[in-house]
Formats: C-alpha cells, structure tokens, sequence
C-alpha cells in the first residue's frame, strides 16, 4: 500500500495560444492527471475536465489547429473555479511529472489559482521528462518532443488531449527506462555506434552562433539548469524561468520511490557533482575500449575512441577552491580523454592569440567525424548546465563549429605551451608517421609557429589524442580540446 501522497501525478495541461495583437495570456481549456504508484510505475487514479474559457473568443483558429479545442466543445464545460479543487486534491504535496512542464504546465496552474484568488498546489518534487530524457536519451528521437518519442517508440500519433497525452508521457519514459537499462547492462552489445546512428544530430550553426533549436513552447536541447532533477542526491529540484516569470524553488522533499526504482535498474540518470577525481584513466580500474600507445609514450594511456563512449556516462565535476571554480568533464567519474584518428587538417597552426607570458596560444582546426561530433554534442551540453549551475553567466561557445556550408563540422585543437628554463617548449607530444606506420617524434629546439605550419599542412591527416578542457573568461565560456599528442600522417 502507498501512503497518501505518495503517488506521482503526471500532468497536463491544454491551453488557447495568446494572440500577438490582443497581448492576452494563456486560458486553460483542459486538465488531465494521472496518478501513478511510484514502485510499479502503475495508473491508480485519474482525472480529467474540459475548462470553459471566461472569454469564448480567446479559443483562436490558431488554438483550435493546436489542439483541436473548439469553442463549441467548451461552453458547457465548467470554469477553472469550479474544478480548481479537484485539481488541488490530486497536485497538492505530490512528485509533479510531465513533459516540458517545468516551463509551461506549471506556470499555468500558478497563473489560474492566481486568477480566481486560490492558493496554487505546491509540489513535493518535479521530474520534467523533456530535460530529463534529453540529457540521458540524447538525441536519438529529434527534438524529443513528445510526438517525435511517440513516433521512435511506434506509440501512436500524440493526440494533444491531456489525459492522452500524460499516459503516452508515461509509456514512453518506460520504454526509455528499458532501453538505456538494456545498454547499462550490456554495453559490449548496445554500442553507441549501433543505438544513436543518424539520430543524435549535433547543432548547426546559424550566422555563427550554434542553433539549440529552442522554440518558446519547448523547453528544446539544452537543458536549462535550474530545471535539473538530482535525483540521486534527493536535493531541492528548483524549476527553470518558465513564462510568467516565475522561479520558484521546490520544497526540499522525497522525489518519491520512482528514484530507488531507476536507480535499482542501474541507471545513472543525471550527473552528480564529485569533488575529487578517482585518479588517471588507466590506474582507476575503468573498464572500457582504449586506444593503444606508442611504446615510447606514456601520456596517451586511457584515451577513449568515440564509438565506445555512452553518453549517460558523461558528467561534470564543479571544484570549487577558494574564490574560485573549476569544472571538470568526467566519464564514469574520470577525466574524459577521447581520441580520434585519420582527422583532415582544414586550417593549419594559428598563432594570432597570445597567452599571459606573452607566449603564442597555437592551434590548428580538423574535421569532426560523425560519431566524435555525438560526444562532442553532449559533452557540451553537460559542461553548459555545470556552468550555469556554478553561476556563471558567461556566454557559452560552442565546441563544434560548421564546416562553411556543408553539413559537417570542424573543431580546434590546442597545441599548450609551457615555461622551460628561460624558454618554453610545446606540451604536446608529435609525431610523423610514414605509410608504413613507422612513427618518428618531433623534436624542438624553440617554440616556432611557421616550422610546425610545416608540418600541420591542411589536406593532410591526424590522429589527436586529447582531453577537454572547460574555460570560462572575460564573459565567454565553452569547452577547449587540449592536444596531448599528435601524429600527422605523411602521405
């Protein structure tokens, strides 16, 4: 038996769409809830109502292709005053679940109390499906809409009706429970290679700034910081900005037993924040593919290659030391070191930056394969709400970058410098390595950007071992990929 309030009341509301000319708000035309017991993910109860409208006209053509709501359906049904208990009742001191409903459905239930003079429900927790399944499902459905992860999962068409569409909200958060279970559990099987191929597409950039193909009535592919659930730590989930302005932080409560259910299913649903590494790649006993080294390098150890990286296992470590933070991209809760090999150099060394010493901050910039363009896209998602999370209000970059006007994408590899004596030397290990893949190490004498333009020639290709690095300066931030070594391929 669950207790009284136990049960987790997935959520949805159907509105008219506010006319630009008239400058009204939203008027709830319907409520549907469902309550479902959080152990066996069941429907124990339901409710749903019409909503009439205090002005008819409100119910727009625009409305009407929205959700199929016409005035004609309305005029019996009851105003918001005279169901608003009903709606208490169910929403009152509950785990609140839906999708998107963290920036629309809720404001809307505010926005209606507030208009008859009621107090609104307030929530022992919310777990708002659209963030949460996009940061662990990744792009495997689109847009992750609602109607897109019916349509992944063969459900049906969404019928924008509430109690229909909380109920498929519902079916298709199992599906996604038992699929990323299934890929927990056998990971050697369920590759990404294999289960995100052609669908987690990474942003294109418009006019130079990376597109999240974010709309005003979806919450859309970046999740918003303050709309992440810590389900793992039980911590306050505090609700994103959503329409009426609101930001309104949830009481601290139990997230209800759905958590212990996932998390028994061994899904590791969001990132948790760490405050130490576990120590290097390669001495943390971290099971998982590697590239292998050069026997004459040591530094190259624990390099993952992108088509072995699941993306559920990516997460952020935020280091505070001081007056100062440090965020850190981790996989499986060690520092994420990826290597890809064969990339096309597009531009060679630049060297127009300089560092704090005065040194030339070098970098050349290769094509972005596919299946490295996935991990990228995630990472930058992750490493955004850390840094929103941390406080910071920087502007954030993108890490991929469009290829001109094709549809493939570049990234800029940093060659780091550091002091040496009276001098400086290149942190980064290089190397040539002939067709017969005999490998022979560069050495340098000074730094000097027009030798290694030399050898960095665009055209030709590269196998980059490196790792990520997250900066945030002078109001900008984003994700830097640090060289650690180089092989330029002779052709």
């Amino acid at each position: 038996m669950e207790s009284v309030g136990s049960e987790i009341a997935f959520f949805d509301v159907e509105t008219t769409v506010p006319s630009r000319s008239s400058g009204g708000g939203y008027s709830l035309l319907e409520f549907g809830v469902i309550l479902v017991c959080p152990r066996r993910l069941v429907e124990v109860d339901n409710y749903s109502t019409l909503i009439r409208p205090l002005d008819l006209r409100a119910i727009s053509a625009i409305s009407i292709r929205c959700n199929g709501i016409t005035r004609d359906a309305v005029t019996a049904a009851p105003l918001f005053r005279d169901v608003a208990a009903h709606v208490f009742k169910f929403l009152n001191g509950r785990v609140w679940a839906g999708h998107n409903i963290a920036r629309f459905d809720c404001a809307r239930i505010r926005e209606a109390f507030a208009e008859i003079g009621r107090p609104a429900p307030e929530p022992k927790g919310i777990i708002d499906t659209l963030p949460f399944l996009t940061q662990k499902f990744g792009r495997r459905a689109g847009d992750m809409k609602m109607a897109s992860l019916a349509t992944y999962f063969e459900l049906g068409q969404q019928k924008h009706r509430s109690l229909e569409d909380v109920r498929m909200n519902l079916e298709v958060l199992k599906y996604c429970a038992a699929v990323l279970f299934l890929e927990s559990s056998l990971p050697d099987i369920f590759s990404i290679a294999n289960m995100v191929q052609n669908n987690m597409t990474p942003k294109i950039e418009v006019n130079g700034t990376a597109s999240t193909d974010q709309n005003p009535n979806s919450s859309g592919d970046l999740l918003n910081s303050r709309q992440q659930l810590d389900l793992i730590n039980n911590q306050v989930i505090v609700e994103g900005n959503d329409r009426a302005g609101s930001s309104n932080p949830v009481p601290k409560g139990d997230p209800s037993n759905l958590v212990a259910h996932m998390e028994q299913m061994k899904i590791d649903f969001l990132q948790r924040d760490t405050t130490l590494f576990r120590g290097p790649a390669h001495n943390s006993g971290m099971q998982g593919d590697t590239i292998p080294t050069h026997e004459s390098s040591s530094s190259c150890s624990g390099f993952l290659v992108p088509d072995q990286v699941f993306p559920w296992q990516i997460s952020a470590s935020i280091i505070h030391h001081q007056n100062s933070r440090k965020i850190n991209l981790l996989y499986r809760d060690c520092p994420l070191q990826l290597c890809c090999l064969g990339m096309r150099i597009h531009f060679g060394v630049s060297s127009k930056f300089i560092d704090h010493a005065g040194r030339p901050k070098l970098s050349i910039v290769v094509g972005a394969p596919e299946n490295l363009c996935k991990v990228l896209d995630i990472c930058d998602q992750v490493a955004q709400v850390s840094s929103q999370n941390s406080g910071s209000d920087s502007e954030w970059r993108p890490v991929l970058k469009r290829n001109g006007f094709s549809n493939t994408f570049n990234i800029r590899l940093h060659i780091p410098t550091v002091a040496n004596g009276d001098g400086a030397t290149y942190s980064t290990e290089m190397y040539q390595k002939d067709p017969c893949g005999n490998m022979q190490k560069l050495v340098f004498s000074k730094l000097d950007a027009a030798e290694l333009d030399s050898i960095f020639v665009p055209g030709t290709y590269v196998d980059a071992y490196f790792f990520t690095d997250i900066y945030d300066f002078q109001q900008i931030a984003g994700i830097r990929l640090v060289a650690r070594r180089l092989v330029v391929l002779s052709r």
